[in-house]
């Protein structure tokens, strides 16, 4: 009779897998940059329960997602609805979900969704003890006159003062859990990670318009045989195209987010750059490189209305993430930005095939 109830206990477990009962993956914003190819990654990491959570409007970002197999694709509006229903079943939250615009006008729009979205999944994850990973950004960094070190705790995120609407909703937040964790105030998801994404680029980006980065902006003048027209600096301590960044490949991003699926101890506010700042000139020089021609770069004007809030430098403090445990190298630009042009660029390749 053991034995029987043995073999029942194994069949039935067989067959909850079988319909799909296996514990699944939530990625808000799925079929954006960051997100798609974190879809892919964890696909191609052996996770078959996917459900993406997104809008997807009229600018292909369907295509994102095309190749992925996904268990549901859930909207905005119905999450709260599809997360209770499946309350028992969830495994992970990857919220990648965000007004990204920089220069978004409608702060009402971008409270709501990178605020108020983000605390209704926090405390929806604290109470049911889902994991829960999201991503926060270097723009709460500001001008970078009060470093960009990932501290967490309140005191000395309160110094930092975003330029834009976008930081500061990402500052809102990440403040938010930081007083939650030290005055102990509600539930905590047993894994919690906030990720202060710096200068990412890479394949899925086309969709996004005037907030593409600025080597899928320079790529179609290189090919064409133009110049690359970059930024003159209005600040006298940087050449024209001197203008620092951090720029990191998306790889290296999705490598960081898997990481952390696999290692369920680990949980904190974490950068997630190179460590090493590049120029914009440096990039240009690179994407000119990488298709084969010689650069030519021409400097045009800022537009007056970004000059009181633009960054001159950035550069992640990764110490914080390698004491965590994390040790892979990171990509160099020239090699990110070969591998972008030359396996990517203009087609509609997956980043992981």
């Amino acid at each position: 009779m053991l034995g029987f109830l043995l073999l029942l206990r194994t069949m039935n477990k067989i067959d909850s897998t079988i319909n799909g009962t296996t514990k699944m993956i939530i990625v808000t914003g799925g079929t954006g940059f960051i997100g798609s190819n974190l879809v892919a990654g964890l696909e191609a990491h052996g996770c078959k329960d996917i459900v993406i959570c997104d809008t997807l409007g009229v600018e292909d970002k369907w295509r994102n997602i095309a190749k992925r197999e996904l268990r549901d694709m859930v909207h905005p509006e119905r999450l709260f609805d599809y997360l209770e229903a499946h309350k028992d079943d969830i495994e992970m939250i990857f919220h990648m979900g965000a007004i990204s615009s920089t220069t978004e006008q409608d702060a009402d729009l971008i409270a709501e969704t990178n605020i108020v979205l983000s605390r209704r999944i926090w405390r929806w994850c604290g109470k049911h003890q889902v994991r829960l990973v999201y991503a926060s950004s270097a723009a709460t960094y500001g001008d970078g006159s009060a470093g960009f070190v990932d501290a967490q705790d309140p005191a000395s995120l309160s110094k930092l003062r975003p330029l834009n609407a976008y930081g500061w909703s990402k500052h809102v937040f990440d403040r938010r859990i930081a007083r939650i964790l030290e005055d102990g105030q509600e539930q905590v998801p047993p894994q919690w990670a906030g990720l202060k994404f710096f200068n990412v680029y890479g394949p899925n980006e086309y969709h996004k318009g005037d907030q593409m980065s600025v080597i899928c902006k320079l790529y179609p003048q290189v090919v064409a045989g133009a110049a690359a027209k970059l930024f003159k600096s209005h600040n006298p301590d940087y050449e024209d195209g001197g203008q620092l960044r951090d720029f990191v490949y998306v790889k290296d991003c999705v490598s960081v987010m898997l990481w952390l699926y696999e290692n369920k101890d680990v949980s904190g506010l974490f950068n997630v750059g190179t460590g090493q700042a590049r120029s914009f000139k440096d990039l240009a020089e690179a994407t000119f490189a990488a298709a084969g021609m010689e650069p030519k770069i021409n400097y045009i004007d800022m537009p007056e209305s970004l000059r009181e809030k633009y960054q001159y430098f950035t550069q992640a403090d990764m110490s914080k993430l390698r004491a965590a445990g994390y040790d892979k190298p990171f990509t160099e630009l020239e090699d990110g930005v070969r591998d972008f042009v030359q396996n990517h660029m203009g087609q509609s390749e997956d980043p992981y095939l």
